[in-house]
């Protein structure tokens, strides 16, 4: 029995297990048209400049993030860069496609379809050498064949059947801890109300759906020919600002915007921020600055990593080493993925100056590790690789023996430096002032 195949219900006439209800995402099932009567799928809904920019801007960050192979060796760790799977992961998924295309290539199909698919490659050890991204309305079916998950691919006019252990599969929110929700289907209505605020602005003011001005005339018009001139004279935004020339005691009376339309510029407005709650942004990253001033930038910037972008990653991370990574690579050798996120939270130089600063005086890294974290080369010093802490410190397990040591002891007074009692001395001293 199909795991798709378990869902009895239908929608609009379609199983889940219909291939047709496959055709753009199972959430597609609902409709693709807004109650606006805008028609919103993954692939219209990028034409909002809103979904566009959520999309790119998360996608493209975490596409540009550095990937790393790490490996746990005792209580220390390090990036395994000697293993061929880390030039993977963190360099070229296949000959065509670097790291961060293929990255931003899954994050932008998790972002809009809510689920991410790739095939993967091996060589002959049986290792992985390549991904390839798999374009989520080519997925057609997932059954569960003799308790193996296996993926139906349309493939032109034919369905190739792969198992779980070639695909990479990386689902969002879903229902079923399958298949993930779409965002785009279920924003659609905030979504197809953007949309239909940015068709109802060019159609006001391309096609004119609401006149700017009224000719009015005392009589009844003979014939269309001076309706017609006045069209094609000052009809259009390119025909703007002209002199014109009334005729038969005709007067021009300028409506201007009424105020009750003007307000969907504001209602534009809205919908920002509106997006920026569907993918989790902060509304300044939407471009929207109205909130926004100098002094809490850095701090939203703080939140865009930890409540943005930090959730993604360790969704990724996490299936990165379910999926990727053998038993004998995660439990023998001790491997994992991981993110470096640090150059998100480096802050201003002065933020970041005071921050080195503090890890440096209680021990926590050393100079060259600072220096590697700006980008620079390292100091030859083999001091420069020492970790110093204040000399006025000692460690809170030895305060104890430290007061009983010194119980009872007074700092020493400074002497006053004594004076030889010579008369010859004196004398120098006396005559010297």
């Amino acid at each position: 029995m199909s795991l798709i195949g378990k869902l009895e219900k239908k929608v609009f006439n379609l199983a889940l297990n219909d291939p047709k209800a496959w055709d753009r995402s199972l959430w597609n099932l609902l409709g693709s048209q807004s109650i606006s009567g805008e028609t919103v799928t993954e692939e219209t809904a990028l034409t909002y400049s809103a979904v566009w920019n959520a999309v790119t801007l998360i996608s493209g960050t975490i596409g540009g993030l550095p990937l790393h192979l790490m490996q746990q060796q005792g209580k220390k760790k390090r990036i395994a860069d000697d293993k061929n799977l880390y030039y993977i992961m963190h360099d070229q998924w296949n000959p065509y496609m670097t790291d961060m295309t293929g990255n931003e290539c899954m994050m932008a199909h998790i972002l809009t379809w809510g689920n991410g698919y790739a095939e993967k490659v091996f060589n002959g050890y049986g290792e992985l050498a390549e991904l390839w991204p798999i374009p989520p309305n080519r997925i057609a079916s997932m059954e569960m064949v003799e308790n193996r998950l296996v993926y139906g691919i349309r493939v032109g006019n034919e369905t190739v059947y792969l198992p779980r252990d070639k695909i990479l599969h990386i689902p969002g929110l879903g229902f079923d801890g399958f298949v993930g929700y779409s965002p785009i289907a279920m924003a659609r209505k905030s979504i197809g109300l953007g949309m239909a605020m940015e068709t109802f602005g060019s159609r006001y003011f391309g096609e004119g759906t609401h006149p700017s001005g009224i000719v009015t005339h005392t009589g009844q018009l003979a014939d269309d020919n001076l309706r017609n001139a006045l069209k094609e004279s000052y009809a259009g935004l390119g025909k703007s600002h002209r002199l014109m020339l009334l005729e038969e005691g005709m007067k021009y009376e300028d409506i201007g915007i009424p105020p009750e339309d003007s307000q969907f510029l504001e209602s534009r407005q809205f919908q920002i921020p509106e997006i920026a709650r569907w993918f989790n942004l902060p509304p300044h990253k939407l471009k929207d600055l109205t909130k926004s001033s100098f002094n809490n930038i850095e701090s939203e910037q703080i939140s865009f990593v930890t409540d943005s972008i930090l959730p993604w990653l360790i969704r990724l991370e996490k299936n990165y080493k379910m999926q990727i990574l053998t038993k004998q690579q995660i439990r023998v050798e001790k491997l994992y993925f991981k993110h470096s996120v640090e150059g998100l939270l480096r802050g201003d130089a002065k933020s970041r100056g005071e921050f080195y600063s503090k890890l440096w005086q209680v021990g926590g890294i050393t100079q060259n590790e600072i220096r590697a974290l700006e980008d620079m080369n390292p100091d030859p010093n083999p001091l420069a690789d020492e970790l110093f802490v204040m000399a006025n410190m000692i460690p809170l397990s030895k305060f104890e023996d430290y007061l009983a040591k010194n119980k009872g002891k007074q700092p020493e007074e400074k002497q006053p430096e004594k004076i030889e009692e010579e008369p010859e001395n004196r004398l120098k001293l006396i005559t010297s002032n």
